[in-house]
């Protein structure tokens, strides 16, 4: 119905092409659709299929087998994995959040802050294998030795960033009438964002916090240049340190079928780890809402 001529005729010319053209990207956005789904269901069944069969008791208390061995498993490799997320965890969130809460509580549209939102889009987005080159010319490199805190800390760098724009946006997200009346009743600013914003962003901010997890748990190209890999049960965060994305990525290029076999199981478990933490942020997040 158009307000100036009164109702459109399906016979017109114009309202003909355009319900051409919209029929045509419908089709194309569909069929790209389809597409796409089409390849990640296979890449998901090629992995239930070839990592269900690895998947086994043993491969949660086995150590990684010497070349040629029958069995094993992969404990110290998920160790070292959950060790050196932990830590990366622990040492990216709390600098994440703050820098976060500036940008939103107290940068606003200052040219700093517009500069540092500027810089985290950058490294949200760069190649993780810059930041494990970055970490082994920082560090590996005049320690003279690969070791899992190399490790924690390239995972560290990744975890910054999306914590950084997650904080950013869930705090904003907080209506100013809350801030509004914490002032009014006297709170001093620092008392207003810890008592007032933080307690309506948690559920996102935790959230952000959980989807940082899920991407450095599969973060491959950072610890080769880090934390390297270990055949041997070891928690020592200051010498080589087994982990789950490497010893997938040895393995599967080795011609031993074994370590195929294992490599397809810890695939699995990467991949089932991440679908949980993902499963448990939108959880959290509908629950907000």
């Amino acid at each position: 119905m158009n307000p100036q001529t009164g109702p459109i005729s399906e016979s017109n010319p114009i309202y003909i092409a355009r319900r051409r053209r919209n029929a045509i990207l419908m089709a194309i956005s569909l069929s790209m659709l389809v597409y796409g789904i089409v390849w990640l269901v296979w890449i998901l069944l090629t992995l239930l299929w070839e990592g269900a069969a690895a998947l086994r008791p043993s491969i949660l208390f086995e150590m990684t087998p010497p070349p040629g061995a029958e069995g094993g498993g992969l404990a110290n490799a998920i160790v070292g994995s959950l060790m050196m997320v932990g830590f990366g965890t622990l040492i990216g969130t709390p600098i994440g959040v703050l820098a976060g809460t500036y940008l939103a509580e107290y940068g606003r549209s200052s040219w700093l802050a517009r500069s540092t939102r500027f810089l985290n889009d950058m490294l949200l987005s760069a190649p993780s294998i810059i930041i494990g080159l970055f970490i082994y010319t920082i560090y590996v490199a005049h320690m003279k030795h690969f070791s899992g805190w190399a490790g924690s800390f390239a995972l560290s760098l990744i975890v910054i960033p999306v914590v950084v724009r997650t904080t950013d946006d869930m705090l904003k997200l907080v209506p100013n009438s809350l801030r509004e009346a914490a002032f009014a009743l006297g709170c001093p600013m620092w008392k207003m964002v810890t008592m007032v914003c933080y307690r309506a962003a948690r559920a996102g901010i935790l959230t952000g916090v959980l989807l940082a997890v899920a991407r450095i748990s599969g973060e491959t190209a950072p610890l080769l240049f880090t934390a390297l890999n270990n055949q041997f049960w070891s928690t020592n965060m200051n010498a080589p340190m087994a982990n789950l994305p490497v010893v997938i990525f040895q393995f599967a290029m080795s011609p031993f079928e074994d370590w195929q076999r294992l490599a397809w199981g810890g695939a699995a478990l990467i991949t089932g780890a991440v679908l949980i933490l993902n499963i448990i942020a939108r959880i959290i997040l509908s629950k907000k809402h």
